[in-house]
């Protein structure tokens, strides 16, 4: 049991580390490519702030543990959205100046419905895995597309002026995203066997512990951006992490774990946790919309997501122990 723990705590330690890494190489390297900013905002970041619940989702499926690979994908956009959206908000609102982002608020909102549909029989099969994926796919187009058509955007700008700021180069960046992506692996495979037998120890579900503390987890690379951009002013960098981030694990991250293992899916996770997810992007939809106004998340609004998370949470908990 020690042990499990101290798998779990170093390998979110290096999970985080890792991660970190593994996109501050692939941004520099891209751009040093010539990729336009605004596309290495909503690609390259927001796959690399997604990596961690890829890998560890992809590595539970290969291991015959989807409920942790699911509740890892959900359990990260629930605490993207309530924990760091709301302590964000709490610390400085959040103004929504990016159009880009505007757009990708009701994209978000149509991708959770079709988790929903997916989810109402109790399973996901391999075939709507992979649509999952072709999604993921056309969507990446359209935001290639969009980034490529619309060269100057607020967003684009922060993530210029983070990149300008590294004067790494090219080789360093080329060995900071390797030693990312092994480091990245290896990581997931320690909180994956941690958190495995820690549930059966205690003799609850892996998906509750994906829930729980592999989806905190997991979304501390989130926490720690978004903080860093609000601190900086960079308000688009901070909502843009968690967009990019709730549309990779909705689509990216369960898709790839269907794929590899199809799941029956015990019917809470549709009818608490999916519900949760999508009351809570319907109401971040509500607040970073703005309609006639500029789209803002203030301190209030992220009161309200960060109560929402701890009732959540203490929910799970309560109900855990009770049929333990």
């Amino acid at each position: 049991m020690i042990l499990a723990w101290l798998a779990v705590v170093g390998g979110l330690i290096l999970l985080i580390w890792s991660a970190d890494r593994f996109v501050e190489g692939a941004a520099l390297v891209a751009r040093h490519f010539g990729m336009p900013p605004l596309l290495i905002g909503m690609v390259i970041v927001g796959f690399g702030t997604s990596a961690p619940e890829m890998v560890v989702s992809a590595i539970s499926a290969f291991q015959g543990n989807p409920g942790l690979a699911l509740g890892n994908a959900y359990g990260s956009n629930i605490a993207n959205i309530a924990l760091i959206l709301g302590l964000t908000a709490l610390i400085a609102p959040i103004q929504v100046h990016s159009k880009i982002l505007r757009k990708e608020l009701p994209v978000l909102m149509l991708l959770t419905c079709l988790a929903g549909w997916q989810l109402s029989d109790s399973s996901l099969s391999r075939p709507e895995a992979l649509f999952l994926l072709l999604v993921f796919a056309g969507l990446m187009g359209w935001v290639i597309f969009q980034g490529i058509r619309q060269k100057t955007d607020s967003f684009g700008a922060e993530i210029d002026l983070d990149l300008g700021a590294n004067k790494m180069s090219i080789q360093r960046a080329f060995a900071r995203l390797l030693l990312g992506l092994a480091l990245l692996i290896l990581s997931s495979r320690m909180l994956v066997w941690g958190a495995v037998a820690i549930a059966q120890s205690l003799g609850v579900s892996d998906l509750v512990i994906g829930l729980t503390v592999v989806a905190i987890g997991t979304s501390l690379p989130e926490l720690a951006s978004s903080l860093a951009a609000t601190r900086k002013g960079e308000h688009d960098i901070a909502l843009g992490n968690i967009l990019g981030s709730n549309v990779f694990n909705t689509l990216a991250v369960v898709g790839i774990a269907g794929v590899i293992a199809p799941m029956s899916i015990d019917p809470q996770v549709f009818t608490r946790d999916l519900s949760v997810m999508a009351l809570l992007t319907l109401s971040l939809f509500i607040f970073g919309y703005g309609f006639r106004r500029q789209g803002r998340i203030n301190r209030g609004e992220g009161g309200i997501l960060l109560s929402v998370y701890i009732g959540y949470t203490f929910y799970l908990i309560r109900t855990t122990l009770a049929g333990v």
